[in-house]
């Protein structure tokens, strides 16, 4: 059993396991998730020395009110080939089974509780970063996680107050969307250099986006 996965009846118990020491959350809707975004998580194993990182796929981003994302179950299962072989990496399908807009206190709250030793990271793209302020229960959030910003073509460095612990990746630069891959793909453009050949042959044959 994944020691970070919530008991089927409370999502807050103690792990028996020990925690990852250092823990980084990677929130998203990843519709479909591509290379950017495995790039991201591999420049952040490194440059954070992390222990462990999770891919948590949100049921409905709050960025994107109006947006039908992909059902949970594909989204879900294409991280899963994606990050196959991958042991430092997971998948949590906690925003899922909450439904709902998925917010980021609520599931940070959830993985403090669940490995209280942890130091926790927040993986946001910059062009997120001078919202933060305005997101729900914002000073809470700013005390329990640094966020880790995910520098995207330009955005400007942005200053917020103190209480915001921010880190910016280094990592290998990827100018790819997953608006951008859904385009191609309903245009029937190849995405095959562009995602994990086992989620694009998933796609392909499930025909998600068509």
């Amino acid at each position: 059993m994944n020691p970070l996965m919530p008991s089927p009846d409370r999502d807050t118990r103690p792990i028996a396991a020990p925690p990852a020491r250092r823990l980084a959350l990677y929130g998203g809707s990843f519709d479909p998730v591509h290379l950017g975004h495995l790039l991201v998580a591999q420049a952040a194993l490194e440059e954070l020395s992390l222990d462990r990182l999770v891919f948590i796929p949100a049921a409905q981003s709050p960025f994107k009110p109006g947006s039908e994302p992909a059902p949970p179950a594909a989204r879900l299962r294409w991280l899963r080939l994606a990050l196959a072989g991958r042991p430092e990496f997971e998948v949590e399908d906690l925003e899922v089974r909450r439904g709902g807009v998925s917010y980021t206190i609520d599931t940070v709250r959830h993985f403090a509780a669940c490995a209280p030793a942890s130091e926790l990271f927040w993986l946001i793209g910059a062009d997120h970063v001078p919202t933060l302020p305005r997101w729900r229960d914002a000073e809470a959030l700013a005390a329990l996680v640094t966020f880790v910003v995910i520098p995207r073509p330009g955005c400007p460095e942005t200053v917020l107050p103190p209480a915001y612990r921010l880190q910016t990746l280094r990592g290998w630069p990827l100018a790819v969307s997953s608006s951008e891959l859904r385009e191609r793909i309903r245009t029937g453009r190849t995405v095959a250099h562009l995602v994990p050949w086992a989620v694009a042959e998933a796609i392909a044959t499930e025909r998600t986006y068509l």
